[in-house]
C-alpha cells in the first residue's frame, strides 16, 4: 500500500513539473532592445493571438529547421507559443491528393496533418483553431469547389456529408487530446461554399458544420469567415442572411489583407456594426505584411515593390509589426472583438539552390502554393500555375528558420516595448508630369518613416539626369521608377508622365471634403443604387489609388450619369476617355458623351466583362472655336441584380491648337 502511495506521489509531481514547465515556456517574458511596440491598451487575457501554421509539417519534411532567438534549433510550435501566440490555426481539406497518393500541395493538409499540428499545439498549450475548408484544396471568395466525393449530391445529402466529416475529423482531434478552441466552418464563404450560391443552401450547410462542432467540442466556438471587409453592403448583406436562416454560430471572422482590403477604420466600423446589431463576437481570421520584397526560393511573391498595392507601412520588420500592432489594436477596440489571426507565418523556403531544386522538393513534400498533381481537382488554376511559395517575404522567420523581431509584436503589444526612435524606411513618392511642361521636378525632401510609425522630412538626392529627363519627355505617356538616397536609404519616386488633362480630378483621388463625393464631377441618380461613390482601392484603381464606384443589389438599379464641364479651354481639336470595369451587369448600356451647348454632339458605347477587365473608349474630333459650352461624361445603365463597377481615368487631351 505504501509503494503505491509512494508511487501515486511522484507520478503526481512529475506531472505538475511537467505542467509547470509547460506553462512557463507558454509564459516567457518577451523583450527586444530593436523593436518599438506601442502598448495596446485593454487587451483581455484571453485576447487570440492566433497563428496559422498548416505548412510546417510539409516545410519541416522539405528539410526546414527552425531556431529560437537564442539561435538553437528549436520546435517552431514552441517559438510561437514563447512570443505571445496562444492560439495556432490549421486548414483542413477533405482530400487533398491523387489517386496514387501524390498530395496537391499547400500542406496536403489533410486531418491527419491537423492532428500532428493540433497535437503540437497543444504541447504548449495553445488552442487549435480548425479551419474546414470544405473542398480538396484552396477555397477562397473565387473558388469554392466542391470535393470530389461529394460531387453530384443535392443540397440534402451534402449538408449530411458535411455533419458526418465535419464530426468525425473533429472526434478524431478529440481522441487525440488535441485542444480545439475554434472550429470555421467554411474558408472565405463570400456567398458561395462548396459548390453551393444559394443563401438556403449555404446556410443549411453552414448549420450542419455547426451542429458538428456544438457536439463534439460543445465549449469551442463556432467561426463563420468571410472575406473583403472594404464592401460594405455585402457584410451587411451576409450577416442578415445569416440571422434571417437561423445560423448558429459564435464569431464573424473576415480576412484583413491591409494592401486589398480598405482602411482600419472601415474595417473596425463594418465588424462593430455587426456585433451590435447580431450580438456576435468579431475577429479577423486572417492577415499578413511583407517584411521584404525580396524572393528567396525562385518563385514570385505576391507583393512586391511597385504601388500596385496599398503600402502604408514600410516592408520591413519593424513595418511588419507596427501593422500588426495596429490590427490587434483595432479589433480589440471593436465591439466584441476577440482577437487576430496572422496566416502563414512560417511558411518560408525549402531548398535554396536554384527552381529545379526546390520544385522537387515542392512535389514530393507538398511545400509549394500547389503541385502538378493537384490539376486532377483543379486544372484550370493549380494544374497550371502550381509552383513555391508567394508569401516568403511575409513570414515570420528568414529564409533559414531564424524568427524575425516581429514576432515579438503579439507578446510586447500587451505591455508595449519603447526603444529609442530612429528612421527605419523611406516613404515612396508619386508624381505626374504633362508631356507638355519644360521641367521635371523632384522633391528636395521625402519623408523618413520612424519606427514608431512617425514620418520626418529628409533631404534626398536623386539618381537622375538631364539626358534621362529628355528621354522621359520623348517617351510618351509611361512610368519611370526613379531612385534615390537620403538619410543613408534608398527611396523610390514613381513619375507618370502624361498628357496635359483638362479634366478636374480626372482619377478620383479627391472626393470632397471626405464625402466620398468626386470634386469637380455632377453625379445625376436615375435608378436607386446602393452604394454610388468615391471608393479608395487601389488594386481596382487603373490611376492612384481610388476611383469611382457603383453597386446595386436588386435589378435594374443602376442608372446615373457622371459628369463634368470642360474649363481653361483654347482653339482647337480634343480628344476625350474614360474607363470601367465591373460584373454581374446582366444587359447593359453605357456609353461615353460629349455634349456641346447642352446637345450630346458624339457618344461611344463601353462594355462591362469581369473584374480587371478595362475597357476604355476614345472620343476623338471634338473641335473648339471658343464659345462653346463642352461637358463630357459617362452614361451607366446595368439591368443585372448585383451589378458593381469601377470608373476611372477620364482624360480630355488637346490634339492640336488652331
Amino acid at each position: 500500500m505504501k509503494t503505491r502511495k509512494l508511487t501515486c506521489v511522484v507520478i503526481c509531481i512529475v506531472m505538475m513539473a511537467t505542467c509547470l514547465l509547460t506553462i512557463a515556456a507558454c509564459s516567457t517574458k518577451v523583450a527586444s532592445d530593436t523593436l518599438y511596440v506601442k502598448k495596446v491598451d485593454g487587451l483581455s487575457k484571453d485576447f487570440v493571438m492566433g497563428m496559422d501554421a498548416s505548412s510546417v509539417i510539409s516545410l519541416e519534411d522539405s528539410g526546414v529547421k527552425y531556431y529560437d532567438f537564442d539561435g538553437n534549433e528549436a520546435d517552431v510550435f514552441k517559438v510561437l507559443a514563447d512570443n505571445g501566440i496562444n492560439t495556432i490555426r490549421v486548414r483542413v481539406w477533405n482530400d487533398p491528393y491523387d489517386s496514387n497518393g501524390n498530395g496537391f500541395g499547400g500542406g496536403n493538409c489533410d486531418i491527419n496533418t491537423a492532428v500532428e499540428i493540433g497535437k503540437r499545439a497543444t504541447k504548449y498549450n495553445m488552442g487549435l483553431m480548425v479551419d474546414f475548408h470544405y473542398s480538396d484544396f484552396w477555397a477562397d471568395p473565387a473558388k469554392q469547389m466542391v470535393p470530389r466525393a461529394w460531387k453530384g449530391m443535392n443540397i440534402e445529402q451534402k449538408s449530411e456529408a458535411l455533419y458526418q466529416y465535419t464530426k468525425e475529423s473533429l472526434q478524431t482531434l478529440k481522441d487525440a487530446k488535441v485542444k480545439v478552441s475554434m472550429v470555421q466552418v467554411g474558408n472565405e464563404t463570400n456567398a458561395f461554399m462548396c459548390g453551393e450560391n444559394k443563401w438556403a443552401n449555404i446556410a443549411q450547410l453552414m448549420s450542419a458544420g455547426s451542429k458538428a462542432v456544438r457536439e463534439v467540442f460543445p465549449k469551442a466556438q463556432v467561426v463563420l469567415h468571410f472575406a473583403n471587409p472594404e464592401k460594405v453592403t455585402n457584410y451587411v448583406s451576409y450577416a442578415k442572411n445569416l440571422d434571417y436562416y437561423g445560423v448558429d454560430y459564435d464569431v464573424f471572422g473576415s480576412s484583413y489583407y491591409p494592401y486589398w482590403h480598405g482602411t482600419l477604420e472601415n474595417l473596425s466600423t463594418v465588424l462593430g456594426d455587426i456585433a451590435e446589431t447580431y450580438g456576435k463576437k468579431v475577429m479577423v481570421a486572417e492577415t499578413s505584411y511583407a517584411f521584404t520584397t525580396e524572393d528567396t526560393d525562385f518563385f514570385g511573391n505576391t507583393i512586391g515593390e511597385g504601388g500596385s498595392v496599398t503600402k502604408n507601412y514600410p516592408y520591413t520588420v519593424q513595418g511588419q509589426s507596427n501593422c500588426i500592432r495596429d490590427i490587434i489594436d483595432t479589433v480589440a477596440h471593436t465591439t466584441n472583438g476577440i482577437g487576430v489571426c496572422y496566416w502563414e507565418g512560417t511558411w518560408i523556403t525549402v531548398g535554396g539552390s536554384s527552381w529545379e531544386e526546390n520544385s522537387a522538393i515542392w512535389e514530393k513534400h507538398g511545400s509549394g502554393w500547389a503541385s502538378s498533381y493537384a490539376k486532377v481537382y483543379d486544372p484550370d488554376d493549380a494544374g497550371k500555375w502550381y509552383g513555391g511559395c508567394a508569401v516568403d517575404n511575409q513570414a515570420f522567420f528568414d529564409k533559414n528558420g531564424k524568427p524575425l523581431e516581429s514576432l515579438k509584436v503579439f507578446g510586447l503589444a500587451r505591455n508595449g516595448n519603447i526603444v529609442a526612435n530612429k528612421a527605419d524606411a523611406l516613404e515612396d513618392v508619386n508624381l505626374m508630369i504633362d508631356l507638355n511642361s519644360k521641367t521635371i521636378e523632384l522633391p528636395a525632401k521625402v519623408n523618413a518613416v520612424m519606427l514608431d510609425d512617425s514620418k520626418q522630412q529628409v533631404d534626398v538626392v536623386w539618381e537622375i539626369t538631364e539626358a534621362k529627363k529628355a528621354e522621359m519627355f520623348a517617351g510618351g505617356v509611361a512610368k519611370y521608377d526613379i531612385k534615390g538616397t537620403a538619410d543613408g536609404m534608398t527611396v523610390h519616386c514613381y513619375v507618370s508622365m502624361v498628357e496635359y488633362n483638362y479634366l478636374t480630378n480626372y482619377s478620383f483621388e479627391d472626393d470632397a471634403n471626405k464625402t466620398k463625393q468626386p470634386t469637380g464631377w455632377t453625379v445625376t441618380e436615375k435608378g436607386n443604387s446602393n452604394e454610388l461613390w468615391v471608393e479608395d482601392k487601389v488594386t481596382d484603381s487603373l490611376t492612384g489609388t481610388k476611383h469611382y464606384h457603383f453597386y446595386g443589389a436588386s435589378a435594374n438599379s443602376i442608372n446615373f450619369e457622371l459628369e463634368q464641364q470642360v474649363t481653361g479651354l483654347v482653339a482647337g481639336t480634343y480628344k476625350y476617355s474614360i474607363s470601367i470595369m465591373g460584373g454581374d451587369c446582366g444587359t447593359t448600356n453605357v456609353y461615353a458623351y460629349v455634349k456641346v451647348n447642352g446637345v450630346i454632339v458624339k457618344q461611344e458605347k463601353l462594355t462591362i466583362t469581369v473584374y480587371d477587365s478595362w475597357d476604355t473608349v476614345l472620343i476623338e474630333g471634338i473641335e473648339y472655336t471658343g464659345t462653346e459650352t463642352i461637358v463630357v461624361g459617362i452614361h451607366v445603365e446595368c439591368a443585372g441584380a448585383g451589378a458593381w463597377g469601377k470608373i476611372d481615368d477620364a482624360l480630355f487631351n488637346l490634339v492640336s491648337a488652331n
